[in-house]
């Protein structure tokens, strides 16, 4: 009942941040939680999950495809648990975004401004 909730840790340039979203389900909770930590305007284009391993345990690979100003990626991210996967796959996609940003000003490529998940979803 109620919306889901989701708390998810990044280490965004070497510091650990944890954030508590909400949303319509676990996922939106999740992409929330990215959003807060990682500001962004990037529209989702596409979310599919796919088992690639079978039984209980299986594998869990996201597809996410992001749109932001005119530039559209995608990128996947497998994990047991189909919320560390969407969220990878999430974060996967906006790095590339970031980079076709600052594709075109290297000064600006000096520091890796990456985003890297931890396993806490």
């Amino acid at each position: 009942m109620g919306p889901q909730s989701a708390t998810l840790t990044l280490d965004i340039e070497g510091r650990h941040n944890t954030v508590q979203s909400t949303g319509n389900g676990p996922v939106d909770a999740t992409f929330n939680c990215i959003k807060a930590l990682v500001p962004n305007e990037a529209v989702l284009e596409l979310y599919q999950v796919h088992a690639v391993t079978h039984g209980t345990d299986a594998q869990a690979e996201v597809s996410v495809r992001l749109s932001e100003s005119g530039k559209s990626v995608t990128a996947k991210g497998a994990d047991p648990d189909t919320l560390v996967a969407s969220a990878k796959a999430y974060l996967g996609a906006l790095n590339k975004l970031m980079v076709k940003r600052l594709r075109g000003r290297p000064e600006d490529m000096v520091a890796d401004r990456r985003v890297h998940s931890t396993d806490t979803v």
